[in-house]
């Protein structure tokens, strides 16, 4: 048998259908589309992510360290007040020291790393020029911390290793330099040597950064253009938990003293950018929420005022002040519930349509919209819904339990 207080609460949501039906609509729709706008921007996100780890290392070591070398002076008083001016600390030589062993170190952990020299090198062909960053690399291993073979789409990362002056490019620098495959390029380093390269792979990555500023040769070769031999100044590292990039980062860098920066740090003005984002996004979807809340308020605090002598009557037949406050709660729990209800179907809908967009922009022509629709979002898109409804009919609620039966009857008599 159902309680009275629902009974009656359902009663006054059956008698208002339009306006019952206005509020669930508009719960509907804020928690629907809270769902699919979150989804489309979490989907985006993940996607971004994920193109940023698997095109790159998750910890790059290089030649350099995050803090200067303290000066004798400052090492001796350490604590005291000394000032050093006009100290010029010998310059050190540039290249990651014991480079194999830390190489080694890392392999026998069971971690992933590859050397790598990186220098400036401007590439010249028919009369266009770009700068970009060369990085040199060992072909048989680098394919174990990026994905660059799963990224070419034309050529071999082998091919490094069977042609001497191979040179592997971006798809938007090929455009940019109007080369193809098989082509040649003049480069030309701050070494003051300048050499032919011939084009044996094109990548994508769909990260402009490197599809645009980036490029690869063998290591040995970019150690003789940048007259660098037997150094490397990174070593780029992958781990079977991305998770832990930042602590491995940070006792890699304790141990060895060179600076290790995970791909949390390297991006972290993406990232930055993603929970202004996010901080938006839930503060715009949120909003239709709380505006479906002050539809439910409305409705349930007209039928307190309507029914006001019902209340008075129900008072003096024994219910409480808690028992006529929880008519109108359940009133605005009602609402939150159906709205949360139909507002999944809606998301559901919604995220699938978006699904069917094409990404705009995306290097992959079949690539469509990403939206995550993972249940958690369900959830927090329902509980939200129905914490606001909530709030909405307890505010009346208050009221209306506090209305004096007595004052009631003489009013109306």
């Amino acid at each position: 048998m159902m309680p009275l207080s629902l009974m009656i609460a359902w009663s006054h949501l059956s008698v208002r259908k339009r306006q019952t039906l206005a509020s669930v609509l508009g719960v509907a729709m804020g928690v629907g589309f809270f769902i699919s706008v979150s989804g489309m921007m979490k989907g985006f996100q993940d996607f971004f992510r994920t193109q940023i780890i698997e095109s790159n290392a998750h910890i790059v070591m290089n030649d350099e360290v995050r803090y200067p070398a303290l000066q004798p002076a400052e090492q001796i008083y350490a604590g005291d007040a000394v000032q050093v001016k006009r100290a010029f600390p010998q310059e050190p030589v540039r290249g990651i020291l014991g480079a194999a062993n830390i190489l080694d170190s890392l392999h026998q952990q069971g971690i992933s790393a590859a050397p790598v020299l990186r220098g400036q090198v401007l590439l010249r062909r028919s009369g266009r020029d770009a700068a970009v960053s060369m990085l040199g690399i060992d072909p048989d291993i680098e394919g174990t911390v990026t994905s660059l073979p799963e990224d070419l789409i034309a050529g071999s990362l082998t091919s490094l290793n069977s042609v001497p002056d191979g040179v592997i490019i971006g798809s938007l620098l090929a455009d940019k330099l109007g080369a193809n495959l098989g082509d040649s390029l003049i480069a030309a380093t701050p070494a003051s040597i300048i050499t032919n390269l011939k084009i044996v792979g094109i990548f994508r990555t769909g990260l402009n950064q490197l599809d645009e500023g980036q490029a690869y040769i063998h290591l040995i070769k970019q150690q003789a253009i940048q007259n660098r031999p037997r150094v490397i100044n990174e070593i780029r590292i992958r781990l079977p938990d991305v998770s832990r990039s930042i602590p491995v980062a940070a006792d890699l860098e304790a141990r060895w003293g060179y600076k290790s920066a995970p791909w949390e740090e390297t991006n972290s003005r993406v990232l930055a950018v993603f929970q202004i984002q996010n901080l938006i996004i839930y503060a715009t979807v949120s909003a239709i929420l709380i505006v479906a809340g002050f539809g439910i308020f409305n409705i349930i605090s007209t039928v307190v005022l309507e029914k006001a002598r019902d209340i008075a009557i129900l008072r003096s037949i024994g219910l409480n002040s808690q028992n006529i406050a929880s008519i109108f709660v359940i009133e605005g729990t009602v609402v939150g519930f159906l709205g949360s209800l139909m507002g999944w179907v809606i998301g559901y809908a919604l995220s699938w349509g978006l699904e069917q967009i094409p990404a705009p922009g995306a290097s992959n022509p079949n690539q469509t919209l990403i939206v995550d629709s993972s249940f958690e979002r369900y959830l927090l898109a329902g509980g939200l819904a129905l914490v606001a409804a909530v709030l909405a009919g307890w505010l009346p609620a208050r009221k209306a339990a506090r209305l004096n039966p007595l004052v009631i009857v003489r009013g109306a008599t």
